[in-house]
């Protein structure tokens, strides 16, 4: 996979992100984990979306730009990785959404999954 097409999965996952958490928040099975945009959506979904796709925008722009140096495709590598984790919280978000049950342990090793990761990295 080209870093280019890379740069557009960034995007597009960045962009599923944000219309999943406007779902899942306006709907309250959900609230934002991140406090800067929390507060963003507090203000309207507009602000929210604006700033998630702007940023995002500008990562993976910044990514493919740069990614002839191999510390920008490894970090490429890593934000998708992150961001394909962040989908499986979607997921099974949406299944809780749903109403329909999943065995506990796989709710809580995917729920878990995010804080395992980063403490196994630190």
């Amino acid at each position: 996979m080209t870093a280019y097409s890379k740069s557009i999965l960034l995007f597009a996952l960045n962009l599923l992100d944000a219309q999943l958490t406007v779902i899942w928040v306006s709907g309250g099975w959900a609230t934002e984990g991140n406090a800067l945009m929390a507060r963003l959506m507090e203000a309207g979904y507009e602000p929210f979306l604006f700033t998630k796709l702007c940023v995002g925008a500008l990562v993976a722009h910044m990514l493919y730009r740069w990614s002839y140096l191999t510390l920008a495709r490894r970090g490429l590598n890593f934000v998708l990785s992150l961001y394909l984790l962040l989908m499986l919280v979607h997921a099974a978000t949406g299944i809780s959404a749903l109403g329909w049950r999943t065995p506990d342990s796989v709710a809580a090793l995917v729920l878990n999954l995010p804080t395992g990761l980063l403490a196994l990295l630190s």
